[in-house]
């Protein structure tokens, strides 16, 4: 089957930093299924594993976590899906990745794709759909429904994650969302996506939420630069507030948050998948509803452009987008 990885950790602009190349067909065992795969996305983990963690010498590391495809084989345990079945998922960190024709997944954090959407529009979904999800609900403990009327700030809404996490909070809460961007195309981004306001990330916050006359912000979603806004942040958060964070940052002062008894939550999506937890299959869960959610008409998908076709070039031109800073939404590649 045909496959794109790398040997070396190299800078996106490499003549080898990603590579096309032809691999076995893998077979599905236990709770694994086959996933001929029909798109991915790409997500800012594609390349910080990509620069991070080079593959043992004379082995190829297939990258990728975001796909959407058609279940081909299934292994003995497996009861949530047969052949035939159409998915999406983000995969696990721990195995080889999905930018490959054919992918092996555990069932128990794989969701039906939704109906509504084509395998492209579905592909840029899972992961940021399962982060936005537990970060919002799992590690902020967010109720669902409409009686919490506090203030959520969202610190890179025009990303991946912030697009979900918008309309989450919005369609399923009754939180008061500030999303934070710093372009006019991306204020406009999170705004269409459900933000009750957008203030500018690149000049100071605490002045343009004031002038907003809202509670202040006792939820705080830190989705990126938070090395950069930290200090800002625990200025912002109100006492006894909650911080969520994603990114990673190098050094962070958390005795700032001390005087106002705030709680600092990490949130990664490999978890569940990574320690085979007890409550693996929320994710299963998670991923069916927001299908649910998303063939109701109350998400969208936060595709923002099909790159091309799935092989290393197209994957390096992505690469470099997100490496960049710019990107909005989600970038995915369909078809071999």
């Amino acid at each position: 089957m045909k496959a794109v990885g790398y040997k070396k950790s190299l800078p996106i602009d490499a003549a080898e930093s990603l590579i096309d190349f032809e691999t076995a067909k893998p077979e599905p065992t236990g709770h694994d299924i086959r996933v001929a795969v029909k798109a991915i996305s790409v997500n800012p983990v594609d390349t910080k594993v990509r620069k991070r963690a080079e593959p043992p010498a004379g082995e190829i590391k297939i990258l990728g976590f975001d796909a959407a495809g058609v279940v081909d084989a299934v292994g003995p345990e497996v009861t949530l899906f047969k052949p035939g079945d159409e998915v999406s998922y983000a995969g696990s960190i721990l195995r080889q990745g999905t930018n490959s024709e054919f992918h092996l997944v555990d069932e128990r954090i794989v969701g039906h794709k939704p109906k509504m959407l084509s395998f492209a529009q579905a592909a840029a979904l899972p992961l940021t759909s399962i982060t936005a999800w537990e970060l919002l609900f799992d590690r902020l403990g967010v109720a669902q429904g409409k009686d919490d009327r506090r203030t959520l700030l969202v610190i890179g809404g025009a990303g991946g994650v912030g697009s979900i996490l918008i309309q989450l909070a919005r369609k399923l809460t009754g939180l008061t969302v500030i999303a934070t961007a710093s372009r006019p195309e991306s204020m406009k981004w999170c705004l269409d996506l459900g933000a009750h306001h957008v203030i500018d990330h690149s000049k100071p916050m605490k002045e343009q939420i004031e002038a907003l006359k809202l509670a202040p912000a006792t939820l705080i979603a830190s989705l990126t630069n938070t090395d950069q806004h930290f200090p800002a942040l625990a200025d912002i958060i109100a006492p006894q507030g909650r911080v969520g964070l994603i990114d990673d940052p190098t050094s962070l002062n958390v005795n700032l948050l001390k005087g106002k008894a705030v709680s600092l939550h990490w949130e990664s999506m490999f978890t569940r998948s990574s320690f085979q937890t007890e409550d693996m299959i929320a994710q299963h869960q998670l991923l069916e509803e927001v299908a649910r959610l998303v063939d109701k008409g109350d998400l969208r998908t936060t595709l923002d452009k099909v790159v091309g076709k799935i092989n290393a070039e197209t994957l390096k031109q992505a690469h470099a987008m997100i490496e960049s800073g710019r990107a909005t939404g989600k970038l995915v590649l369909e078809g071999w």
